[in-house]
């Protein structure tokens, strides 16, 4: 332990109000994407393919995002990040054709991948090994929480111009993003930290080549937890249809869930830095893998509730997890690499997991396609407690 504890006040603002911000523009458009889709001539299912452009945004710029982050440093990544983003929002404000509104959600997409990559990597470098853990589950439940926040600060600008309003929302919020973070302490460029300024930054293929064991052990599991999480956003809203509940009950349900996830961020990330990584990974994965076991079997809002409250509490219990993961295998030099492909591998599991979902309900039921999702969680479990170290790594 350092002589001089960590406070994590000295950088809380600069390291934590872009991502607030960040959640609130994410939370304000999230809910009238497809409606806005639907409003410009698109089919249901054009609509829902539109939604989809945020996630390939991302995953096609997780690499570039690693290129933009070594060159510039974390700070200008964040500020570029967040005013590409404010652009893609008014692009998709003034839109009227469907077709640059699609270009604008995928822009969205982009700038969340630079933005994402370059905090994470920030924060790693920021924090003391001793509180990683506390600092990137709070990353994760600030972020959270901004989400949580936007639909309801859209709702009221909606309320005044119509639909537009939600984007001018994410607008507003991500230009003040960018302004503060300008104020983000410059650590430099890696090539700078490391006192080697000669040397340019280890390559995406060398760092791939050379942490190859990392990605195909802890990096698989965590393309699963990637696929858990993506998968419980779809389910909850399916199955509360299915049993005949209504709209606003569903968004109710729904809201306590992410209530629930918000509220333990903390403590999660100090059972993290205190036990290890491994208790936090495996309870995460095996409450939503039992909580999605059980949801097939509930046929009223009662028993229906208490289940998404329990995937939200599992989700909150790994808070943090894959940050934390990735910024501990995390090579220096070759940081922003490493987290570039994290990233990529995390958002792949994000992809798929609703796309499984989506086919083993077209070939058998609901209620199957929710049970695979519970064997995915318990396969990330099993994965991840065995290659996870017991203790937190030195």
């Amino acid at each position: 332990m350092p002589d001089e504890p960590f406070n994590l006040k000295g950088i809380a603002v600069a390291a934590y109000g872009p991502s607030l911000l960040y959640g609130v523009a994410t939370g304000a458009i999230l809910p009238v994407i497809a409606l806005s889709a639907r409003d410009l001539g698109a089919s249901v299912a054009v609509a829902a393919l539109i939604i989809t452009l945020t996630g390939v945004g991302s995953l096609a710029t997780n690499i570039p995002a690693t290129m933009i982050t070594s060159r510039f440093g974390e700070r200008w990544a964040l500020v570029g990040a967040a005013l590409w983003c404010s652009t893609a929002m008014i692009v998709a404000a003034f839109a009227t054709q469907l077709w640059v509104f699609a270009l604008a959600i995928f822009m969205v997409g982009m700038a969340g991948s630079v933005f994402g990559l370059a905090r994470q990597s920030y924060l790693t470098e920021a924090v003391p090994l001793y509180f990683r853990a506390r600092a990137l589950s709070t990353l994760g439940g600030v972020t959270r929480i901004g989400v949580f926040i936007g639909p309801f600060l859209a709702a009221g600008v909606m309320a005044l111009v119509g639909i537009s309003g939600a984007y001018w929302v994410g607008a507003a919020a991500t230009l003040v993003a960018a302004v503060l973070s300008v104020r983000v302490p410059d650590l430099g460029a890696p090539s700078r930290r490391t006192g080697i300024e000669r040397i340019p930054p280890p390559t995406v293929r060398y760092v791939l080549r050379g942490h190859m064991k990392v990605f195909l052990t802890i990096g698989v599991g965590v393309l699963l937890i990637a696929a858990v999480r993506a998968t419980r956003q779809g389910v909850l809203p399916l199955w509360a249809e299915s049993i005949g509940l209504d709209a606003s009950a569903t968004a109710l349900i729904y809201g306590l869930s992410g209530a629930v996830d918000m509220l333990i961020f903390y403590p999660a990330g100090k059972v993290m830095d205190v036990k290890g990584r491994v208790w936090t990974a495996v309870p995460c994965m095996a409450i939503m893998a039992a909580a999605l076991v059980v949801i097939p079997f509930t046929a009223g809002p009662g028993w229906f509730t208490a289940a998404a409250l329990l995937i939200g509490f599992g989700n909150g219990v790994g808070s943090g997890i894959v940050m934390t993961l990735g910024a501990d295998y995390s090579p220096s030099p070759g940081r922003p690499q490493f987290l570039g492909i994290w990233r990529f591998i995390s958002d792949l599991g994000t992809m798929a997991g609703p796309g499984l979902l989506s086919l083993i309900t077209a070939i058998a039921s609901l209620a199957v396609g929710i049970w695979a999702a519970a064997g995915i969680g318990v396969l990330a479990a099993v994965v991840l407690g065995y290659w996870i170290p017991r203790v937190r790594r030195p």
